[in-house]
């Protein structure tokens, strides 16, 4: 209940402020979005069914309605963007279980006590630092950094990966698995990794200092161990916060500047001009990653503990 009923007056209550508060902290952005961006997407919506031209004279677009010809040209016809929407939905479903892992465990050692421990959390924070637009550029157009990549890819003879070595001698020996493959490519994007989990290792980190120490110290009276601790109490306490770093790592793996769908769609529109087919192309890939959000959300908020 938002109201409450105080002789002639209603006033709110705790829930009602509560929502009030919320509404504020979203206006900001419900005017930015009305004011700058709701027109674009109708305008983009209205291209995808389109064959646009550029239109000097007006400087604007000329719009011709050619109904599904290019939803059909996206699914059909183009022999690259089914392939790369794949493999980069099969690189999402490796890299992102991965990310979330990598950002818990890193998060528990760092909620530790131990000397310096704010100069450590500083250096795991940095990934979000390079991973910015200006360090991308930098670390992309180094001739240097180049340089060092090709010589290190023309040393590796046997096999251009971390685990090369190790896993050829498990499939000599008949010892490799699905899992054991998962395992190594895991391992050898251990640095893609690592520069996408900042955000998640902070997210996990504050919600690991909100669990009370008093239900730490109530296990171990009774005998808990810390391994049981872990899965009876930290786990079930953060298990909303995986829910936020999955909806996250979705989206940011999905927006990825060396993504090939974004790459092919930015040719298509920058490069080629083909406003109509590129504009196909972004709404696509943007109802597919809405659908797996949907579907990440629905899954796993059923295991997701509240605690009150």
């Amino acid at each position: 209940m938002y109201f409450i009923k105080r002789g002639n007056k209603y006033s709110l209550t705790i829930v009602g402020k509560n929502a009030v508060a919320g509404y504020l902290f979203l206006l900001p952005f419900l005017i930015g979005f009305l004011s700058f961006m709701f027109l674009p997407i109708l305008e983009s919506l209205r291209m995808v069914f389109s064959r646009v031209r550029i239109d000097i004279i007006r400087n604007g677009f000329e719009m011709e309605f050619i109904g599904l010809e290019n939803l059909a040209r996206v699914f059909l016809i183009d022999p690259e963007f089914n392939r790369m929407l794949t493999e980069e939905l099969w690189r999402m479903v490796l890299i992102v279980p991965a990310i979330i892992i990598f950002s818990l465990f890193v998060a528990l050692i760092l909620n530790q006590e131990f000397k310096a421990r704010g100069f450590v959390r500083a250096v795991f924070f940095l990934p979000v630092i390079l991973s910015s637009g200006v360090m991308i550029g930098l670390e992309t157009n180094n001739s240097l950094l180049n340089s060092m990549a090709e010589i290190i890819k023309e040393g590796n003879l046997l096999k251009a990966s971390v685990t090369g070595v190790l896993e050829d001698i498990l499939v000599a020996e008949g010892a490799a698995s699905d899992f054991m493959a998962y395992i190594f490519a895991i391992v050898n994007q251990i640095y893609d990794i690592a520069m996408a989990s900042g955000i998640q290792i902070i997210i996990f980190l504050s919600a690991l200092q909100t669990i009370p120490p008093s239900m730490f110290e109530a296990a171990e009276i009774e005998g808990a161990t810390r391994w049981e601790c872990f899965w009876k109490i930290t786990f079930p306490m953060v298990s909303p916060l995986i829910l936020v770093n999955v909806v996250y790592s979705v989206v940011d793996y999905f927006i990825r500047t060396d993504n090939l769908v974004m790459e092919k769609i930015n040719v298509s529109l920058i490069q080629r001009l083909e406003f109509g087919f590129s504009t196909a192309m972004a709404w696509v890939y943007f109802l597919t990653v809405i659908l797996i959000i949907g579907s990440a959300i629905a899954l796993i908020s059923k295991k997701v503990y509240y605690y009150e």
